[in-house]
Parts: C-alpha cells; structure tokens; sequence
C-alpha cells in the first residue's frame, strides 16, 4: 500500500517569544515494512540544526527559529510504501537492549489495577505471543474509546480507572501492564489511515510494541484491537508518549503557547 502523508502543526504564542528550539521524530523509520519515496519536513523560517539516529533506531532532528515568533508551521509531506508483517518490526536496527524498556514512567507506572489486568489476561496463554494479545484485548475491553475524555498527562493507571481514553491512554496502560508482567515494552507514534470501516482513531496515532521472546518487537493497537499493518506509518519509539513525542521543543520568552494539529492520510491507487 502507498500512502501519502500531510501533517501540519501550527504554534501559536500569545506574546512574541524570543526564539524556538525544536528536535522532531517525523522521520520514517526504517524497516522491511515501510519504504520511504519521499519524504519532506519545513519550518518556517526554521534553520535545520544537527541530526543524528539515536540508539532506538529513531532520526532525531533539531530545528531552530530565531525571533520574534508569533507563530510556527512545521510542516510534513511525503510518500511511504507500506507492507503487512502482522506487526513485527523486521529489520529495524537499533543498539537499546529490550530489557532496558522495563523500566517504569510516570505515565506508565503500573498500579495493582494494572497489574492484576496483565496478570489475569495472561493466565492459560500459551506462549509470551498469545500472553500479549490477551493482555492487549483486555485493555481495550477495559477503556473505552472516548476523544476528550483524558489530556495529554493522564497517567495508564488514571486511564484505566476513569475506564475511557483515547490511543494514547491505551498504548500507555498496555505498556503498563505487560511490563508488570516482565515484558518489556514501549510507545510507538506515527500516523494510521483509516480503512472502510471507519475504525475510531487518531490520524496521528500511537500503539505500543512488546518484545517476545523468539520473534523481538511486535506492535498492538489496542485501540483498534489489531496489531500494525499496511495503514499504518511508523515514526518512532520512547519509553511512553512524551519520550516518543514527534515533535518536542522550548520556547524562549514569557505567555501561552496555543498548538493547532492537522493530518491527512490517503492511499494512492496502485
């Protein structure tokens, strides 16, 4: 599957800052099931910093804009050819050991709530595969999908008491909970097309990847209770939403900051 991509996020600043400094994610990633065709990410009037591919196997780029700014467009477009692999990330190099994903967030830190759903969607699996698309049907049993329900620091264990969510309190609460299992497990951000049955989601989306022994990183959006296929466009990974975040920055002088995101998905006739 071909997909195009148009992502646009404006900054708006109530009082001029002095300057932004910007690091993006919004780099394909590299493995055998996506290609990039082309690809192209502009600031405006942003001057492209250094860049380098960190040890998740992620491009991370800095981005600066000198001021006066009132308002800021980073804009993406691009082409990726997408292949269904049931959701492993085949061919992905990075030098991170799995084990290094057990390691706990704010946003992740698993409850007893958390745990005892890990504990009991896992019990009578047959193996760490089957253990993990339980655990990931029981969070999207557990928090129903409701847009504006929760905010951008609502923590996995908030999520799954209040029940309702959106992508991100899944990944996050599924992350919770396989790690409380000892499974490692991690935040993946990039984009998703929506298909015939208008599945609910995020254009923008997020979905979580847990290691399993035998077959290494494999993705499940418990979202959409399916795992990463062809609609799917991967950007990059962290230990939870923030560390993972596409696009992360400072903003030098004093009022709010406004942010107004638009994305667009579509496949190309083949």
């Amino acid at each position: 599957m071909i997909l195009t991509v148009l992502h646009l996020t404006t900054y708006r600043y109530e009082t001029p800052v002095r300057g932004v400094v910007q690091s993006h994610r919004l780099t394909p990633s590299q493995f055998d099931g996506q290609k990039t065709l082309s690809w192209r990410v502009e600031v405006e009037g942003g001057q492209r910093g250094g860049g380098f591919r960190d040890g998740a196997g992620d491009w991370v780029q800095g981005y600066s804009v000198r001021g006066p700014v009132s308002e800021l467009v980073v804009r993406v477009a691009g082409e990726v050819e997408t292949f269904d692999l049931a959701g492993m990330l085949k061919g992905h190099r990075e030098t991170v050991p799995p084990e290094a994903y057990l390691r706990e967030t704010a946003a992740t830190r698993p409850d007893a709530a958390l745990a005892e759903l890990g504990r009991e969607a896992s019990a009578g699996a047959r193996d760490p595969l089957d253990a993990a698309h339980r655990i990931s049907a029981a969070v999207a049993e557990a928090i129903a999908y409701a847009p504006g329900a929760t905010h951008a620091h609502t923590t996995a264990a908030e999520a799954l008491a209040q029940g309702e969510g959106v992508c991100q309190d899944h990944a996050h609460a599924l992350i919770a909970a396989a790690r409380a299992q000892g499974t490692p497990a991690r935040y993946v951000s990039g984009y998703l097309m929506a298909d015939v049955a208008e599945l609910p989601h995020e254009a923008a989306h997020a979905w979580a990847e847990l290691h399993i022994a035998g077959l290494g990183w494999v993705g499940f959006d418990a979202a959409n209770r399916c795992c990463p296929d062809g609609r799917f466009i991967r950007l990059g990974s962290g230990f939870d939403a923030r560390d993972a975040a596409p696009i992360r920055g400072i903003a030098r002088g004093p009022g709010s900051e406004s942010l107004d995101v638009t994305v667009a998905i579509q496949a190309v006739q083949q």
